[in-house]
């Protein structure tokens, strides 16, 4: 076979506030791939099909001498999240031509993957829910329902009654967040910062719901509250809120922070000194830590409960892969309405 296009979206250049597409972000057509004769050396062949753009990625957007707990993309480099993507050649005799995998693969249409280990890829087996679409698999079928499964199971603690507030409760991970506390009879407060996506907490289940820029959160959270548990999805002032907000013993998951991810000034706060008054615990985690523990029951159980509508989602869909730099920008200005999904191939 000849060669044919293999297009990219490489990241340019570190920006200073929010991302712009066509500086921060490139997308390149000028590479090629000859499908037939691209070395393998034991690994697997991939072709693109959808990628996740998610609101940590900003933090890969940093100087390569600045660490965290994620690598720097790397100028000229490119992009790479969570995805999944179809075999479209194997050396590896765990996968076979045909399968359908997710992990952490570049934003390129076709990419070999050498060591499917080190990219967090499994092959999606979709017996349990035949339904589900591919981009579900990178949502609340994907990382960031595990996110939310994993970090609540393992330390929400909740109990019949509870109160909890949950923060970017429209989003991927705050809406199964807020469909896993009312499965287990907690009171839910849940913000956002449109009124369309407080209309779809409310469709979720969630008992109380506000617009964050035009109710007051502290003054939502005094009648509404004492917390006992705040899924911390931004940050700043309304963790700070939620912190004031919270029962004696109350417990904190710190789980993003979107608002101080574009504001090189950091964050400053007027109520840690709570966490001891009130001997409160926080705990912030990654999802790869709790993999092992839940990983196994999270798919046993999610996928599932999708497919027959008892759990909801949604989904803000972009055809074509030229369009990343533009999803990135408007997920970080919180312009984006659902769980932002590229699809780059069907």
């Amino acid at each position: 076979m000849a060669p044919i296009r293999n297009a990219v979206v490489t990241f340019n250049e570190i920006p200073t506030g929010y991302p712009i597409p066509g500086r921060t972000t490139v997308y390149d057509t000028s590479q090629t791939i000859d499908l037939d004769t691209v070395p393998l050396n034991g690994g697997i062949l991939i072709k693109t099909l959808v990628l996740s753009i998610d609101p940590y990625l900003r933090g890969n957007m940093r100087d390569a001498s600045v660490k965290s707990y994620l690598p720097a993309f790397l100028i000229g480099e490119p992009l790479y999240n969570y995805g999944v993507a179809r075999v479209v050649r194997s050396e590896n005799a765990d996968i076979k031509v045909g399968d359908h995998v997710s992990g952490i693969f570049n934003f390129q249409e076709y990419s070999v993957v050498s060591d499917p280990s080190r990219v967090d890829m499994r092959v999606i087996a979709k017996s349990d829910a035949p339904t589900l679409p591919w981009s579900v698999y990178v949502g609340v079928a994907g990382m960031p329902g595990e996110t939310a499964y994993f970090g609540y199971k393992e330390y929400a603690h909740a109990k019949k009654g509870d109160t909890i507030f949950v923060s970017t409760g429209a989003g991927a991970v705050g809406s199964i967040v807020i469909q896993l506390a009312k499965m287990d009879g907690l009171k839910v407060i849940a913000s956002a910062g449109t009124d369309e996506k407080v209309a779809f907490m409310k469709e979720l289940g969630a008992d109380v719901v506000f617009n964050y820029k035009t109710e007051d959160t502290l003054g939502v959270l005094k009648r509404e509250g004492p917390l006992d548990v705040y899924w911390d999805n931004v940050g700043g002032a309304i963790l700070d809120a939620a912190i004031e907000s919270m029962k004696d013993h109350g417990r904190i998951i710190a789980c993003g922070a979107i608002s101080a991810y574009n504001d090189p000034r950091g964050q400053h706060f007027k109520n840690l000194w709570q966490l001891f008054a009130r001997s409160l615990t926080i705990n912030g985690f990654l999802v790869r830590d709790l993999m092992p523990k839940w990983q196994e029951e999270f798919y046993r159980v999610i996928p599932a409960k999708l497919a027959s509508g008892e759990f909801k989602y949604r989904e803000e869909i972009t055809v074509g892969l030229e369009h990343a730099g533009e999803v990135l920008r408007k997920i970080q200005m919180g312009e984006n309405v659902a769980k932002s999904v590229v699809v780059v191939a069907e």
